[in-house]
C-alpha cells in the first residue's frame, strides 16, 4: 500500500474518491479507473479483472465506469436488504417432512347417543382431538400389540386410554374410539357397551358420566372373557383328572397338556388384570382425575384435594369416586375369583402330571426288572452252552460213544444253570437291586 497523488501503474486498483465521501451518510461508491485525477488518493494495489461486478451493501445501484468516462458501461442490481428472521421451531409437521409416512388408524367410534359409525382418522388429528401426547398413543397403538401388552388404563385431562389385551381404545366425554374393532375383545366391548347407553339409567335417575359407561363395559365385557374361557376348560380338566393315571394314551395325554397350556394362559392374563386394578385402587389421584374428567374442578398438588367452585358439583364428584371405588372392587373381586380357579385347575393338572410320572417310573422299574431276570437267565445258559461247545469241539474225549454220558452231560449243564440261576437271584434280592 503505497500514498501518492497519482496512479502510476497501469493497472487498475480499487479506491476510495475522497475523504468528504468517507464522511457522507451515503456509503461510498466503489470505482474502477485506469487514470485518476491529481488528488490525494489512498490506493490499494491490487489487480481486478476489467470485467467485475461489483455489489454494494446501499439500495444505490452500483455503476462500472470506462475511461473517465460518464456514461455508465453495466449497472450492477442489488435487491434490497431483507432482516434475517430466526429458524422456525420444529414442529410435529416435520416428520412428514423427513418422509416419515404419517399413521391413519381405521377405528369405530361411538357416540355417547349410541350411534357407531366407522371412520379413519390420522394420528394428528387425533392428537389434537383427545388432547393427548404421542407416548400416550403408544399405549394404545394396535401396531405396538407385542411391546404394549400388559393391560393398562391410563387418565388424562381429556380422555381415558383403555388397554385390555386385544381391546384398545380412547374414552372421552362424547365419543370412545376403538381400534381393532374386528377382534373378540372388540366386538364384545361393543355387545356390552351399546346396550348401556340409554339416557337414563337403570333405576330412573341419570346415569353415570359417558366415560366411566365405558370404562365399566370394558371392564365387564374383559371379566367375562375370562370367565367363560374358564368355564370351558373346567369341564374338561376334571374329566381328565377322573381318567387318569389309570388311563395312559397318546390323546390323554396331548389333551392334558393342550388344558393346562389354556390354563396357564388365563391364569396370567387374569393375574395381569388383577394387579392393574389393585394398582388403580391404590391410586387415589388417578380415581380422582376420573372425576374431575368434565368439570370445572382441579385436585391440590399437596393433598389431592378436589376444589370446584360450585359445591353441588364437588358433591357430586365425591359420590362418583366412591362409586368407582365399589365399581374397581367388585370387578377385582371376579378376577381374582378367576385367577383363583385357574391356579386350582393348574395345580391339580400339575399334581396329576407329578402322579403320571411316578406312575410311569413304576412300570419303568417293572420292564427293568423283567429285563434283569432276563440277563441272568440268558448268563446261565450261556455257561451251559459253554459246555457244550467245549464237547462239540473235534476234540477226542470218548464220551461220545457212551450214551449215559449223554444224560449226565445234560443233565449236568440244565441243573448248574437252574442253581447258578437261583444263587444270582438271590444275591439280587440281597442288595436291593431286584
Amino acid at each position: 500500500m503505497s500514498l501518492s497523488p497519482t496512479l502510476q501503474a497501469p493497472s487498475q486498483h480499487l479506491i476510495f474518491v475522497s475523504r468528504s465521501s468517507l464522511l457522507s451518510p451515503q456509503p461510498p461508491s466503489l470505482l474502477i479507473q485506469q487514470q485518476i485525477p491529481p488528488v490525494l488518493l489512498v490506493s490499494l494495489g491490487i489487480k481486478v479483472s476489467s470485467r467485475v461486478r461489483c455489489l454494494t451493501k446501499s439500495t444505490q445501484p452500483g455503476t462500472l465506469f470506462p475511461d473517465g468516462g460518464d456514461d455508465p458501461v453495466v449497472a450492477a442490481e442489488e435487491e434490497p436488504k431483507q432482516e434475517r428472521l430466526p429458524p422456525p421451531a420444529p414442529s410435529y409437521g416435520d416428520a412428514l417432512s423427513l418422509g416419515i409416512r404419517e399413521p391413519v388408524y381405521e377405528v369405530v367410534e361411538v357416540k355417547a347417543g349410541g350411534m357407531v359409525s366407522t371412520r379413519k382418522i390420522s394420528r394428528r388429528h387425533l392428537l389434537k382431538s383427545s388432547g393427548l401426547r404421542p407416548r400416550d398413543i403408544r399405549s394404545v397403538d394396535p401396531s405396538l400389540f407385542l411391546t404394549n401388552s400388559m393391560p393398562s388404563l391410563l387418565v388424562r385431562e381429556h380422555a381415558i386410554l383403555l388397554n385390555l389385551g386385544s381391546l384398545r381404545a380412547i374414552a372421552m366425554q362424547e365419543c370412545v374410539l376403538i381400534f381393532d374393532y374386528n377382534t373378540r375383545g372388540g366386538k364384545a366391548f361393543l355387545d356390552t357397551l351399546l346396550p348401556r347407553l340409554n339416557p337414563r339409567g337403570m333405576n330412573g335417575g341419570p346415569c353415570m358420566p359417558f366415560e366411566l359407561e365405558v370404562v365399566e363395559a370394558a371392564l365387564l365385557s374383559r371379566v367375562q372373557r375370562l370367565e367363560q374361557r374358564l368355564m370351558q376348560v373346567e369341564p374338561r380338566v376334571q374329566a381328565l383328572l377322573e381318567v387318569l393315571p389309570n388311563r395312559l394314551t397318546a390323546n390323554i395325554l396331548e389333551e392334558l397338556r393342550i388344558s393346562k397350556q389354556n390354563l396357564v394362559e388365563l391364569g396370567s392374563r387374569a393375574g395381569a388384570l388383577r394387579q392393574m386394578l389393585l394398582d388403580l385402587l391404590e391410586d387415589t389421584h388417578e380415581i380422582r382425575r376420573m372425576c374431575i374428567m368434565g368439570r370445572n374442578c382441579t385436585l391440590k398438588k399437596g393433598n389431592d384435594d378436589m376444589e370446584c367452585p360450585v359445591p353441588l358439583e364437588k358433591q357430586i364428584a365425591e359420590e362418583e369416586e366412591e362409586e368407582i371405588e365399589m365399581l374397581l372392587e367388585n370387578y377385582l373381586q371376579r378376577c381374582e375369583s378367576c385367577h383363583g380357579q385357574a391356579e386350582r385347575l393348574l395345580d391339580s393338572a400339575k399334581e396329576m402330571e407329578d402322579s403320571i410320572a411316578v406312575h410311569l417310573s413304576s412300570r419303568r422299574l417293572e420292564v427293568s426288572r423283567v429285563e434283569l431276570l432276563l440277563q441272568v437267565g440268558t448268563f446261565c445258559v450261556g455257561v451251559g452252552a459253554l459246555v457244550a461247545g467245549i464237547f462239540g469241539m473235534n476234540l477226542k474225549s470218548y464220551l461220545e460213544e457212551n450214551v449215559a454220558a449223554f444224560w449226565l452231560t445234560t443233565g449236568g449243564i440244565v441243573f448248574g444253570a437252574v442253581v447258578a440261576f437261583f444263587l444270582m437271584y438271590t444275591y439280587l434280592r440281597t442288595k436291593k437291586i431286584l
